[in-house]
């Protein structure tokens, strides 16, 4: 009788519990958004995003901030935090947005109506989740991930690049 050869066992260490920590959690008003975009960006800055990459996320949270303000009741609660080498930032408000909400970028002799575009070009991600208490948008930056050689903001090596979908970002 032969024996058949055996595989070695290959054995992968499980990934263990993603680390998550809170950063910040705040309430906000239309009195209280400069505030919490300075609390934002220190926080951003601690947490290791700088320089254009951090500039270009805190400017996605403020969009989405201002929008909670303008169109969610007026008032909105934020809360940053890093999960592994993500940065995740929620902005909830009340309000009631009826209908779909558009992320792409409106006719030029429309005013207003940029600011989920705008958080889109950004941040890494943008999900937007319509609950019971209202809606809820979510932005996320790497951490890890390198800044262009040149310098350029993220807003223009989006608009350069060529729109890709989620199964060519897969690949």
């Amino acid at each position: 009788m032969t024996e058949e050869p055996v595989a070695p066992h290959l054995s992968h260490p499980a990934p263990g519990p993603a680390l998550c920590v809170a950063l910040m959690s705040q309430d906000f008003s239309a009195a209280t958004v400069t505030t919490l975009r300075h609390r934002l960006a220190a926080a951003v800055a601690a947490a290791g995003l700088t320089g254009d990459a951090g500039y270009d996320f805190v400017l996605a949270v403020h969009e989405l901030v201002t929008n909670a303000v303008r169109h969610g009741g007026g008032h909105g609660h934020l809360d940053l935090r890093r999960q592994d080498d993500v940065l995740i930032c929620e902005v909830s408000d009340r309000g009631a947005a009826a209908g779909s909400l558009p992320v792409r970028l409106p006719a030029v002799d429309v005013a207003g109506g940029r600011g989920l575009w705008l958080a889109h070009q950004l941040a890494e991600g943008l999900i937007l989740t319509r609950g019971l208490p209202g809606l809820t948008a979510t932005v996320t930056a790497c951490l890890s991930r390198a800044e262009a050689p040149d310098g350029t903001p993220a807003i223009a090596r989006r608009q350069a690049e060529p729109d890709r979908t989620v199964e060519e970002d897969e690949q």
